[in-house]
């Protein structure tokens, strides 16, 4: 079948690291309870947050990075370099789990606090860990706050043929993924979850984003700018960001919940996160329209020095993120067994984001001392 995406132009795009940078440093600060420092970040503010803007790069990412190599070294290649990719992200996975699980096993019996392991979901893996490390191995058991990866894995590892269609057909496939999505929510398709649930993020639902992120990729940002340039995409676009504000603050103040018609507020709220509910998508879609409506790829405001922190983070997005959600665990515990003072909670959110800044400066130089050319050892002529 002939090609009808649209490659996106070679080059880093420092839009991608900025966001997927400040969507690392959102769900950090969002995993860590009661902390004022959270109200910072955009799931305060509407009905999407850092989830879904990770989701959406992600896609994006992987379209960008593996389009090209599909088309140019052929579909193999393409497919193998993706899978090992996805390879890597299962074992750093696996790392973070073992890590994740140990930390909140000491901390839990150091401090003699068992609230630690019920508030994270460990509590059945104390009791016969060899069922739920394999369960963990297989992604169908994870610790709260370890549900990002496994989907990703999963999106990515049924990526290439999906990718390979959309070169060719990029609307007919955005169109089954939307088919797809629509067929989940309404059946109630999802994955099950052990010992007990479905996973956090459906797998069904959240593909969308996902594909939608890599369709915007290849052609489909093209496609919508009439439209995304339009005076009628600005004022619904700010309308609804209005309207998702207010139904999302009235879920935090009573008072402003008292005005509003119950049935109203019933459709919002709460969040239907786990399906990727039609109001939430909706959200980020306007959102993403909103920055490539007044962020061109060219913005001289992505050079400044103040940028280059989040980044860096985005840059070295897998470690990052990674480190996250191992620190925002010791954020919680020091809250809870230190000090749960707003002072604290500002000064272990920041420290936080400072040791996930280093390890990105850190991951950025490494890589790039082990691509260095090898200086040739210098002959002494005899004498």
């Amino acid at each position: 079948m002939k090609i009808l995406a649209t490659l996106p132009t070679k080059g880093r795009d420092l839009r991608l690291d900025l966001f997927r940078g400040v969507a690392n440093w959102g769900i950090f600060l969002d995993h860590i309870p009661n902390n004022i420092v959270n109200w910072v970040t955009t799931r305060n503010y509407g009905f999407s947050d850092a989830a879904d803007l990770f989701i959406f790069i992600s896609g994006y990412t992987v379209a960008f990075v593996f389009a090209r190599m599909m088309l140019e070294r052929g579909f193999v290649i393409g497919a193998t370099r993706l899978l090992k990719r996805v390879w890597q992200i299962y074992v750093a996975h696996v790392f973070l789990f073992v890590l994740y699980l140990a930390e909140i096993g000491y901390v839990a019996q150091r401090s003699g606090n068992s609230g630690f392991t019920d508030d994270f979901n460990i509590r059945g893996f104390l009791a016969n860990p060899a069922q739920f490390l394999f369960e963990g191995l297989i992604l169908r058991f994870k610790p709260v706050n370890m549900d990002v990866l496994p989907l990703y894995i999963v999106l990515m590892g049924v990526f290439p043929p999906i990718l390979w269609l959309m070169l060719r057909r990029p609307n007919m496939t955005l169109a089954a993924s939307g088919v797809l999505y629509l067929a989940a929510r309404h059946f109630g398709w999802n994955v099950s979850a052990y010992p007990t649930g479905l996973w956090y993020f459906n797998p069904f639902a959240w593909q969308f984003l996902f594909t939608f992120g890599a369709w915007f990729a290849l052609g489909g940002s093209g496609q919508a700018m009439p439209f995304i340039r339009s005076r009628t995409a600005l004022v619904l676009g700010i309308g609804y960001l209005l309207f998702a504000l207010v139904m999302t603050m009235a879920a935090r103040f009573d008072g402003l919940r008292a005005l509003i018609p119950p049935e109203i507020y019933g459709a919002f709220n709460p969040n239907d996160k786990t399906n990727l509910a039609p109001y939430r998508l909706l959200h980020f879609v306007v959102f993403a329209f909103f920055v490539v409506r007044l962020l061109p790829r060219d913005w001289p405001a992505l050079e400044w020095a103040i940028f280059r922190p989040a980044i860096k983070c985005g840059q070295q997005s897998l470690e990052v993120f990674c480190a996250g959600i191992f620190l925002s665990f010791a954020a919680h515990v020091v809250l809870v067994e230190v000090s749960g003072a707003i002072w604290m909670q500002i000064v272990v959110s920041i420290v936080g984001i400072l040791m996930m800044t280093a390890l990105a400066y850190y991951r950025s130089w490494s890589k790039r001392v082990d691509k260095a050319p090898k200086a040739k050892p210098a002959v002494v002529a005899a004498g």
